[in-house]
């Protein structure tokens, strides 16, 4: 028997079991193309090394596209008058596209940051005025753990709408800090009494923690005071240890300029 002789011997059943069968057919391609795809999906992903959260949201958009794929040839087959089915699905999607406008915002800025990756967690990263390091990024909320020690999280369309400062590079977070002085002594004296030697006391300290050695350079002036950049450098993924040590640092900068002004 031929494939034909085969579709003859279909049409030739009860006009409701064809549609069954053959309804039940479209469904099962489309799950083995959806399984498929899935698979394809989790080794690309692997490949670009996307967060697990990234993966999921992708399965989430391959599954509804099956559903609906699988749904609309139903529909076909069946002869459901679609203008009902599209009108009433343009009333609910209206609904409820109005009732949770942003939620959908969210839920796109979401992929946003999954996809196109500005950050991955353990980075430590600026986003706007808020600062730490990510702990976790969701469809709807990344989490930064801040320079106070608590996990704030916040909208991903606040990560559209603002400007990312990634401080994370070579496997270290790379933060500047500043410290400004009054205009009393000259700046290679700053320098070579208060700053550097706070910074050699400090990196001797800390030696056994393979820390690489802090730096300073000379920022600005002004009628007030002196400014310069002081930049610290801390294994990527341990924002703890830098919001213990820099200000330690800048404590150990401070103690040598009191110091020198009392000489």
């Amino acid at each position: 028997m031929d494939l034909t002789d085969l579709l003859d011997w279909f049409q030739q059943l009860h006009p409701l079991a064809y549609d069954l069968i053959f309804s039940g057919v479209v469904i099962a391609a489309v799950a083995i193309g959806y399984k498929l795809l899935s698979r394809f999906m989790s080794r690309t992903a692997a490949r670009l090394q996307l967060d697990p959260h990234a993966i999921n949201a992708l399965r989430l958009l391959l599954r509804i596209g099956a559903i609906g794929v699988a749904s609309s040839t139903v529909f076909a087959i069946f002869e459901v008058p679609t203008t009902a089915f599209l009108g009433g699905s343009a009333l609910i999607g209206a609904a409820i596209g109005f009732g949770s406008s942003q939620t959908i915002n969210n839920f796109v800025a979401g992929f946003y940051v999954l996809i196109a990756r500005p950050f991955k967690v353990g980075d430590y990263v600026r986003i706007g005025d808020l600062e730490g390091q990510v702990e976790e990024i969701t469809i709807n909320y990344t989490c930064l753990y801040t320079p106070t020690y608590n996990l704030l999280k916040f909208p991903n369309t606040q990560v559209m709408n603002s400007r990312v400062l990634h401080m994370t590079h070579e496997g270290l977070i790379k933060h500047t800090f500043t410290v400004s002085f009054a205009h009393e002594f000259a700046n290679d004296i700053l320098i070579e009494k208060c700053i550097q030697p706070a910074i050699d006391e400090f990196y001797d300290a800390y030696e056994e923690d393979n820390l690489r050695k802090p730096e300073a350079y000379f920022d600005s002036i002004s009628p007030a005071s002196r400014t310069f950049l002081i930049r610290i450098f801390i294994p990527k993924g341990e924002a703890k240890k830098l919001y213990t040590l820099k200000p330690e640092l800048l404590n150990r900068i401070m103690r040598r300029w009191d110091e020198l002004k009392k000489k």
